[in-house]
């Protein structure tokens, strides 16, 4: 086999495999990317997550974490939703969970998968060239998958830097393949994202300080699945009633109305159970529930605590005198993170309740940062209390205007 047809030989095998892209650039193809990720780091604006700094220079270039690498192979497997996520954005009862975390965890199927595309490729190539190696990635290694898929075609990093494919729109799991090989490249991405500003626009939290840049401490997603502690006061009526990720600068971006929905692939097929969630059942799990009923979903890696603390900021935005209860009785959580939170809701839902609750629980409480919960909580105006997710976006929407970093 001559090696001029061994790339696209790799590409028919990735295709077999359920990738819908796969594309090669040389190691060091993204030279920029590494400096934007050092200025994004001096900003600050990784938040709580601290790996990104400590492993800065293994993810600056594959060179970085891997001296001998010569080509990545750069794959994508799509998870289009059969229908517009943003449909349940008014829905008080209910939580949102971002598309990609509504079926089984995604690191073990496209891991999965470019394995097999390794050994394949070890096998097809090693019957004619010398010895190589290579590895497999898929978002749990310091590899900048989104600059080196667009190096190697798969699309471009759009505004919302996200990478964007032409024929597949923006729901794509990317993962990555470093050989020592010397492949032929591909032509990489061009930016095709124009004038357009929607999901600029879309962003609940005013989380891109400018196009192409994501500022992470005001991102919902981030806010939801990384960040550790009391979600910020600023941003938790426009967190509506996602409770894990949020989809929205992927859910209006255009160029998704040539992405075919992925259900055919039954490796990615939503569970039923998670594409909206009731929040009373969510806020009644406890450790060894929580870990039953997210088995097999990368939900679970955030725990329980996070979780309860996300549903309960959902609640504080449903005006649903049905979930006073159930917030109630988290007000006795041992997690410190969920009975801020609940305190916060049951502001929110029922001020009476509130303030009937609060001197007996003040005074029991030995945790300092508690107690000014309820101290902050009574000073919440009571006419920021929304009747729905969708009051409390628009409320969230106004008091963002203010803080806009540019």
């Amino acid at each position: 086999m001559a090696q001029d047809k061994l790339e696209h030989r790799l590409k028919a095998k990735a295709a077999e495999l359920g990738f819908v892209a796969c594309g090669i650039a040389h190691a060091g193809a993204a030279p920029r990317a590494g400096e934007r990720l050092h200025q994004w780091l001096a900003d600050g604006r990784h938040g709580d997550m601290i790996w990104m700094e400590e492993r800065k220079h293994h993810r600056e270039s594959p060179a970085g974490l891997w001296p001998e690498v010569r080509s990545v192979i750069a794959l994508g497997m799509s998870y289009a939703p059969k229908d517009d996520p943003l449909r349940l954005a008014d829905e008080g009862g209910v939580g949102r969970i971002s598309v990609y975390a509504q079926g089984p965890d995604y690191h073990d199927v496209v891991k999965r998968q470019l394995k097999a595309l390794g050994r394949w490729l070890a096998a097809e190539a090693g019957r004619d060239l010398p010895p190589f190696d290579l590895k497999v990635f898929v978002d749990t290694a310091p590899v900048m998958e989104k600059p080196l898929a667009e190096a190697a075609g798969l699309g471009w990093q759009g505004k919302h830097t996200n990478l964007v494919s032409r024929e597949h729109g923006s729901w794509l799991f990317l993962g990555a393949i470093y050989t020592t090989l010397d492949l032929e490249p591909d032509r990489g991405g061009v930016d095709t994202c124009g004038s357009c500003d929607a999901c600029q626009t879309a962003c609940p939290t005013a989380a891109f300080p400018r196009p192409y840049q994501l500022d992470a401490r005001r991102c919902i997603s981030y806010l939801t699945i990384e960040h550790a502690g009391p979600i910020p006061h600023e941003f938790r009526a426009a967190i509506g009633n996602r409770i894990y990720g949020c989809d929205d600068c992927l859910a209006v971006c255009p160029w998704n109305k040539f992405a075919a929905a992925a259900n055919a692939n039954l490796a990615f097929h939503p569970r039923a159970e998670l594409i909206a969630p009731e929040l009373a059942d969510i806020l009644a799990l406890d450790d060894a529930s929580f870990r039953t009923v997210f088995a097999g979903s990368p939900i679970k890696r955030i725990g329980r605590s996070k979780m309860i603390r996300n549903a309960l900021i959902a609640a504080g935005n449903s005006g649903d005198p049905f979930l006073i209860e159930p917030v109630v009785r988290l007000l006795d959580d041992p997690a410190s993170v969920v009975r801020d939170s609940a305190i916060w809701a049951l502001a929110r839902l029922d001020r009476v309740r509130f303030l009937d609750e609060r001197p007996g629980r003040v005074l029991y409480e030995a945790d300092d940062g508690i107690r000014a919960a309820w101290a902050s909580a009574d000073a919440m105006p009571a006419d920021r209390t929304p009747s729905t997710p969708a009051d409390a976006k628009d409320a969230a929407d106004l008091a963002a205007d203010s803080v806009l970093p540019f």
